[in-house]
């Protein structure tokens, strides 16, 4: 099955699938307890909105919307208990277990699919062929913020042409695991670059100017990949990866900059509304037939038998806290 969907289209289909619900939640208690509700990362999103597709052909009764807010938008509503399940591209922080602490909610932690974050360029750029960690630290750190400006003072051997950078949002979970993994700390990020949430229009930034740098989830490249350069990144074996083809993210090859994409399920939705649990149910015995055809990676055959071991358990708590970048993901299922 081939489901590309345009991204502007996804949100267009999401918004009414988010107000059809708003409007459903003004009917009956029992009909309130059939519907579900998903918000969140931006980066993960096609793969939700495929699977609920997927899911009301064979219900046509459930009522299901999806929407991406962003990760710190969902877990924000999630926290609160306006939803049911949180879509996010990094792992949940303390201030967000506290919150949700405070309003009674526990959580299921359950990973989906796997990303890589792709370093991109303008398809004019000749010379970032191959970045380090700490050149990439240079760029995007908060210490470079008004001071690291030119190409050359990444590395003198590029030109001396402005950099010019575009990036995901501050409050997004992609900006958050970049910043982690090229410089050791989360939120670490300089301020001075173009944000997005919507990260086709940073691929639009980057494909307009010749002496830009940029990332984004991995689908983002393969959907403009005729537009843009994908510039490796130096592992930790001092050997250029790239994210594509994708098995060097199956393979953890493509390190540190892949990551899992998980959802987050409330175990009070689960346990007072059936339609919930029937849902993820469904989401992770067919989430994987749709990863590949909306730009993301599957995640391994062992990963997705303990995934769903853990969820028929109903285990609480986040474990993937005390990941590093580039850890393989079944150490922490």
């Amino acid at each position: 099955m081939s489901f590309r969907p345009k991204l502007k289209d996804s949100f267009l289909l999401a918004s009414i699938m988010l107000i059809a619900g708003s409007i459903s939640a003004c009917n009956s208690g029992q009909e309130l307890k059939s519907q579900v509700s998903i918000d969140g990362a931006a980066v993960g999103f096609p793969i939700s909105l495929a699977v609920a597709e997927e899911y009301g052909k064979s219900k046509p009764e459930a009522k299901v919307s999806v929407a991406s807010s962003g990760t710190g938008g969902g877990f924000s509503k999630f926290c609160n208990g306006d939803i049911d399940i949180a879509g996010a591209s990094r792992t949940i922080r303390d201030e967000e277990i506290n919150k949700c602490k405070s309003k009674n909610i526990d959580f299921v932690e359950l990973p989906i699919a796997l990303d890589g974050i792709a370093v991109i360029a303008n398809r004019k750029n000749s010379f970032a062929k191959c970045l380090t960690i700490k050149e990439l630290d240079k760029i995007w750190s908060a210490k470079s913020d008004g001071k690291i400006l030119s190409w050359n003072q990444v590395n003198p051997k590029f030109p001396n042409e402005k950099l010019k950078l575009y990036a995901p949002a501050s409050d997004t979970g992609t900006f958050d695991y970049m910043t982690q993994a090229v410089t050791g700390k989360a939120k670490n990020g300089r301020t001075d670059y173009t944000p997005s949430h919507n990260q086709n229009l940073l691929v639009q930034g980057v494909s307009g100017d010749e002496f830009s740098l940029g990332y984004v989830g991995i689908s983002y490249y393969i959907q403009n990949q005729e537009k843009l350069k994908l510039v490796g990144v130096e592992s930790p074996l001092g050997k250029c990866q790239k994210p594509v083809p994708v098995d060097n993210v199956i393979k953890n090859i493509y390190t540190p900059l892949s990551r899992p994409l998980f959802i987050y399920v409330s175990k009070k939705s689960l346990d007072t509304k059936p339609a919930v649990k029937e849902f993820v149910d469904f989401y992770l015995d067919n989430s994987w037939k749709w990863v590949d055809s909306v730009g993301y990676v599957a995640l391994p055959d062992e990963a997705y038998v303990r995934v769903k071991q853990k969820f028929g358990r109903g285990e609480t708590g986040t474990k993937f806290k005390k990941a590093k970048p580039g850890e393989p993901i079944t150490n922490f299922i």
